[in-house]
Formats: structure tokens, C-alpha cells, sequence
């Protein structure tokens, strides 16, 4: 079972949380209002997801010189190169590149993506260099390069315009680029600093509309400027897959995606990832997004190439979108399967760390058989079940290791790293990443100097920060709210997500049947008052663990719908629970 947590609500202790939320539409229902106010939305207009609400593109800095070098590009028939990235953010962001360019009138776009287990990640060198036999006049880098110092400069020494667009933190040297869009570059005052890698591209693509229509270049072609809201399906789904904060701006662009593929208007290959993953377009939500599209395209660039999964965005066929989504289909079933025996053998090693006398601080495993493709999903497994900082290693070529780290709030795991390396020069070859997720390069000979390190700098934070495993709801849900009426009223109140999460709440439950589906989920029957609720707990059991019996317990839950065959019934998915001896509601 997973670990104990300390289960929170939001606003205890005051009835408003300290948020007014006199300006809040009268008519919204009042459990939205309640959920509403423990995000702090203080006001109707921050539900307001038109796009005219979006911030504007002029706000970024270099946004002119960026316009100005695909402008140029595109009058004189220059050649654009899309250096991308092998993740969802990254795949979506190189397509709205190539289509949005294309609608732009750029006759020459196409883009490259390194192979992680050839070039790892970013423009390098070695993937400049293979840039260069493409011969471009101008790479455009997307969701990437902001930290590109050498590719960069191998390129511009060539010759070769570059254009920056990332969305992650820049470092103390910024690279030789001819231009930079990047919200969370230093003197850039875009408001939002959430953006997406995709966000960025698509913000860069209005910008350039805009000079195209300033410039007066529609009306001399006769041509109509394109309609870019086409590709915010696009943007809504790299956003989600990247779990970037869900500010307002964010919640905008994912909102009228979502509002597209539930019209039928998205591209044919979320249409076709969705199809083959048995999803109705029409009742599609950001989770959608995020545990069935994303995944699939992910697989292509854990296990192959993320090229797959761009070629399947970018087909204007649907039945050529469907060959592709069968493919990716069958890869994520691989990924699947690798990712279950890897984890497996990872809970097996930490279970018996667990259990030693000393307390658990940090884990660090490596498996000469382990899939670098891999390690960061099961890095986040152990990490959630354990709640210790987790690096899980794969062995790479010319005796290397290859390390994702997740972290649990209150650690920064990029900083934790930065410490360690500047305690210990040469021992971490490279390493990168934010506050709950980084990655990492070291030589097989220094693992267990790493491991020894890791595990102390975790000891000496955790000595003096001591780590609050705890879980946040909504309270307690009304016995009348136990509807499908109520459920997809909360699906769709709003693109929920990173730092605006979907509501949760906690009641308490007998336990009328319980059985183990899948080999690590229990399929629940429980009963309230006046009701039986079926529910769903996800990984919650080792696999072939006996499930513990009880007969009450207080659960942590989502409302949720179970589309099966047509029929839609209520159901509820448990995050967490915990048995229940002593009942004061019942």
C-alpha cells in the first residue's frame, strides 16, 4: 500500500480562506463556488477561457527579432529546420512549428528531433552537426535549447540563423542565438512564466501573423491571414502532457483546445489516438489529454523515435493517422510491459531498504538491464509510493549512466543536484531539470560515490525540513452531490491540472466488496447513508499482494464518470484511503 499521508482540506480553520469571492457569478453552483475559492479565483472574469482573454504576444522579449528572422525566411524562400524534443511537449510543438509556418506561407519547413539514445537531449553538437547536412538557413529550436551553449554556436559559426523558443529556466550563460523567446529568460516580463514549450511556439506564430498583416503582406499576395486557433488542439494537448502550472493564460489555451476536439475539429491524429484508445472526442477532459494521448506519443520517444508520433499529428488523413496511431498503440503497450518489470524490481529493492532499522533518506537504484527510456516513469512510482526523493539509473554507452530523479515537495531536486556538483567537481557529468524532476549523467564507476552523496545531502535537508507527506481536498462531499449529474458538472468546470488540481474530497465509506483487477487495483463497492458508490483505486497493492481487508475506511476521491459500452455511470476514483475505526458521521 502506498505510504500514510496527512489528509488536508483546503480553507479548514476559515469558511472563505481568507478569499472574497463577492465577485463570483451568483448562478455558478455552490459546491464550483466552494472548490472555486480554495484555488483563490476571486473573480468570474478568471473563468472567463475566451481567447481574447489571452495575454499578448508582444509582451515577450525578442519577440521583434524572432518575427523579423521567420518573416525574412518566409519572403525569400528560406529553408526553416525545427529542432524539436522527444517528449509530448516537444512533438507538439515541432508540429504547430511546421504547420504553423506552412499556413504562414513558409514553402521549405521541415524538422529533426534527436534520438535520445543517440544524441540525448537539446540541441548538442553531434545533432548540429547532423543539422547541418539538412543544410537550413534558419533552425527554429522548440521546447529546447535555451541551454543549447555549444550547438548553438557550432551552428551560428556555420553560418546558420538560429532561433531560440523554450520555456525552461535559462542558466548563467544564455546561448549565441540570432534571437530568444523564452518567458523565463532574464529581463522577459510576459506576465505568465507557465508557458509550455508549445505555448511559446504557438505565442511566436500570433507574433508573426500580426507583422505579416502590419506589413501588409496578406493583402499583396490576396490572401486571407490563416485562422491559428486551428492549432490550438495542438497546444492544448503538449500543454497538459507537460504538467506546467495552470494559470489563467494556460487554462485558456487548454480550455478552447478541448472545446475543438470535442467539436470533431482537431487534427486527425489526436482524433485517432483518441479512437484507439477506445475515447469519446466528445466527452474528452484534460485528464484525457494527459493519461491517454500523451502516453502513446511518449512511448515513440521512450522506446524509438518521437518521429512516429510527429508524423501522426502532422497526417491530414485519417486513415493515415490511424496506421500511425496503431503503431504508437502498440508501442505504449510495450512501454508498458518494460514499465511494470522495472518497477516491480524496483519496489523489491526499496521494500527491503524500507524495512532495515535506519530511516529510509533518498533512493538511488541502477539495473544493468534497465530501460533509460523508462526511468523517469518509474522513478515517479517509487517516489509516490515511498515519498522519498528517487533516482532511478540506466546503463547507457561507453560505460555511462543515465539518471532520472523526481522529487516530493520540499526538496528541489535541480538544486539538490547543483549542490552535490559543486561539492564534488567531475562527479555529475551534466544534469538539468526543475524543482520535482531532473536528469542526470554519470560515469558506472561513481555510482556508489553518488549514491553515498545523494543520500546525505537528502539526510542533512530533511534533518532541518522535515517532509510533510500530505494530501489536500476539498472536504467532505454532500450526500446529495453523489450524482452523474454533479460528476460532469466538475469535469468540465474547468482545464484542471498542475497548481489548479482537480477537486478532491474526503468521505468516509463501509466497505461493502472489494476485488483486485489488474494485479495492483482494487475494484470497490462502498455505501454511504442513502447510496452504493462503485469506485476504483488505482496501484494501490504490490503486485500479487493479498489486498487487507476492512470494513470502513475514509477515502480521498475524485468524482468520475465509467463510460463502458455506451453506458455512463457514476463512479469514484480513490487517490488515497485509510481504515476507519471510530465513525462520527455514521
Amino acid at each position: 500500500m502506498p505510504a500514510d499521508k496527512n489528509i488536508v482540506r483546503r480553507g479548514s480553520g476559515s469558511a472563505s480562506n481568507g478569499v472574497d469571492d463577492a465577485r463570483l457569478d451568483s448562478s455558478l453552483h455552490p459546491l464550483l463556488k466552494r472548490i472555486f475559492r480554495h484555488r483563490e479565483v476571486t473573480d468570474t472574469a478568471q473563468l472567463d477561457h475566451s481567447l481574447s482573454k489571452l495575454l499578448a504576444p508582444d509582451l515577450l522579449k525578442d519577440i521583434d527579432n524572432a518575427c523579423a528572422l521567420l518573416f525574412d525566411a518566409i519572403k525569400y524562400g528560406r529553408s526553416i529546420l525545427i529542432m524539436g524534443d522527444y517528449d509530448t511537449d516537444g512533438a507538439t510543438a515541432a508540429t504547430v512549428a511546421v504547420l504553423g509556418l506552412r499556413l504562414l506561407g513558409a514553402t521549405d519547413v521541415r524538422y529533426l528531433v534527436p534520438n535520445r539514445f543517440d544524441f540525448g537531449y537539446g540541441l548538442s553538437p553531434g545533432i548540429a552537426e547532423v543539422a547541418l547536412t539538412m543544410t537550413p538557413d534558419l533552425v527554429v529550436t522548440v521546447d529546447n535549447g535555451i541551454s543549447s551553449i555549444e550547438g548553438v554556436l557550432l551552428l551560428r559559426e556555420a553560418g546558420v540563423e538560429v532561433l531560440v523558443t523554450d520555456h525552461h529556466l535559462a542558466g548563467a550563460e544564455l546561448p549565441a542565438a540570432s534571437a530568444i523567446v523564452n518567458p523565463n529568460q532574464p529581463g522577459c516580463e510576459f506576465p505568465s512564466k507557465m508557458l509550455a514549450g508549445v505555448g511559446v511556439m504557438f505565442y511566436v506564430l500570433l507574433a508573426l501573423r500580426s507583422t505579416m498583416r502590419d506589413d501588409d503582406w496578406f493583402n499583396s499576395k490576396q490572401i486571407n491571414p490563416p485562422n491559428l486557433a486551428q492549432l490550438i488542439d495542438l497546444v492544448a494537448l503538449g500543454t497538459v502532457a507537460d504538467v506546467v502550472p495552470m494559470d489563467h493564460n494556460n487554462r485558456i489555451l487548454v480550455a478552447q483546445g478541448i472545446a475543438r476536439i470535442q467539436r470533431g475539429l482537431c487534427r486527425p491524429g489526436i482524433s485517432a489516438l483518441l479512437e484507439v484508445a477506445g475515447k469519446d472526442h466528445q466527452q474528452i477532459s484534460s485528464s484525457d489529454l494527459g493519461f491517454v494521448v500523451a502516453p502513446r506519443l511518449n512511448a515513440a520517444g521512450r522506446l524509438d523515435d518521437i518521429s512516429m508520433g510527429i508524423e501522426c499529428l502532422l497526417a491530414e488523413d485519417a486513415s493515415e493517422a490511424r496506421e500511425f496511431a496503431a503503431i504508437l498503440n502498440d508501442i505504449n503497450a510495450e512501454r508498458k510491459q518494460i514499465e511494470g518489470q522495472m518497477q516491480q524490481q524496483a519496489m523489491e529493492v526499496v521494500s527491503k531498504l524500507s524495512g532495515a532499522e535506519d530511516m529510509l533518506y533518498g533512493v538511488c537504484l541502477h539495473n544493468s538491464q534497465w530501460h533509460q527510456g523508462i526511468t523517469g516513469l518509474v522513478a515517479s512510482r517509487v517516489k509516490d509510493r515511498f515519498h522519498q526523493p528517487t533516482v532511478i539509473f540506466a546503463s547507457i554507452k561507453d560505460g555511462k549512466l543515465s539518471g532520472s530523479a523526481r522529487s516530493i515537495p520540499g526538496l528541489h531536486i535541480r538544486d539538490l543536484l547543483e549542490r552535490i556538483s559543486t561539492d564534488c567537481p567531475g562527479l555529475i557529468e551534466k544534469f538539468g531539470g526543475h524543482a520535482m524532476a531532473a536528469g542526470l549523467t554519470i560515469s558506472e564507476d561513481k555510482l556508489g560515490q553518488f549514491s553515498s552523496l545523494f543520500e546525505q545531502a537528502v539526510r542533512v535537508h530533511f534533518e532541518s525540513n522535515p517532509p510533510a507527506n500530505q494530501i489536500y481536498t476539498d472536504g467532505p462531499l454532500e450526500q446529495e452531490f453523489f450524482t452523474r449529474e454533479i460528476a460532469e458538472m466538475l469535469r468540465n468546470a474547468a482545464p484542471w491540472g498542475q497548481h489548479f488540481p482537480p477537486p478532491l474530497f474526503d468521505n468516509e465509506f463501509r466497505v461493502i466488496q472489494q476485488k483486485v483487477v489488474g494485479g495492483q487495483h482494487l475494484k470497490m463497492r462502498l455505501a454511504t447513508r442513502d447510496r452504493v458508490i462503485e469506485a476504483i483505486a488505482f496501484r494501490q497493492l504490490e503486485p500479487g499482494a493479498t489486498p487487507p481487508e476492512f470494513d470502513w475506511i475514509k477515502a480521498v476521491f475524485q468524482l468520475d464518470i465509467n463510460e463502458f459500452r455506451g453506458a455512463r455511470t457514476l463512479q469514484i476514483i480513490i487517490d488515497y484511503m485509510e481504515p476507519v475505526t471510530a465513525l462520527q458521521t455514521h
